[in-house]
């Protein structure tokens, strides 16, 4: 489900649900020509006890997704952390070693900005980028060869230590990123909406007054809301999108 956009899912939501509705509502009206007014009481009250069950998953899956995007704003920070200790660092090196590891590791920011923006399902360009950012590490590695000149900790010896640190964040970053809500979750929370689209049909039914609007607006209000759920845990192809400034910032250095 994650390869498919955001839109065509609850788009298709929307219409699975509005569909049941209507499925709902013919076995309804059935029902109640054949049985009269004295069924309508356990309907409304299983449907106030969907509706708690659809709170609670709602509730569930939205901190879920919250608490992902928080993790991917904390890891780019403490990422574009270590790049920017790193490039202070660079100048702690002997000659003729600063500026290339500057010149390295400005390259090395501008590969990184391009692969928290790529999306996840771009699997080739991702490769390509992870090859690219392992090469650039592996060069700025080679810079530590300074310690050869310059065996002090307190000079060479920190800008080693900021380099592993780099290379941390941006594996634990990595990781982060392709964290989602499980999408057994999304499913079940799918299929209660579709029961309880279901219900509500078969309830409106049951009445005299079926009016469709109402219905459809409680629909649409519920889309609305699992919209923003999947948004937030798609950092890199929705509307909500993990901030850069901090990563972007460093360019200026």
């Amino acid at each position: 489900m994650y390869d498919q956009s955001s839109i065509l899912v609850v788009v298709v939501l929307f219409i699975l649900i509005l569909s049941a509705n209507e499925v709902g509502s013919f076995f309804g009206s059935r029902y109640h020509k054949k049985n009269g007014e004295d069924i309508k009481t356990q309907p409304s009250a299983i449907l106030g006890g969907v509706f708690g069950l659809l709170a609670l998953l709602l509730g569930f899956t939205f901190s879920m997704a919250l608490q992902r995007f928080d993790n991917r704003t904390e890891a780019q920070i403490n990422e574009a952390n270590a790049i920017g200790t790193a490039l202070l660092r660079t100048t702690l090196l002997p000659e003729p070693y600063p500026k290339e590891a500057h010149k390295l590791l400005q390259q090395y920011v501008t590969v990184r900005l391009e692969m928290l923006n790529i999306d996840i399902t771009k699997r080739e360009e991702r490769k390509r980028l992870i090859r690219k950012t392992e090469q650039l590490q592996d060069l700025m590695w080679a810079t530590a060869a300074a310690v050869e000149l310059d065996p002090r900790p307190v000079t060479t010896g920190l800008f080693v230590t900021a380099l592993n640190q780099l290379i941390d964040a941006q594996g634990k970053q990595n990781t982060i990123q392709q964290q989602h809500v499980p999408e057994v979750i999304f499913l079940l929370l799918f299929l209660v909406f579709i029961a309880a689209g279901a219900l509500m049909g078969y309830a409106k039914g049951l009445g005299k007054n079926r009016s469709r609007i109402p219905t459809t607006i409680f629909i649409f209000l519920i889309v609305l809301v699992v919209f923003l759920i999947i948004d937030l845990d798609r950092p890199r192809r929705s509307l909500i999108r993990v901030s850069q400034e901090s990563m972007l910032d460093l360019k200026s250095d």
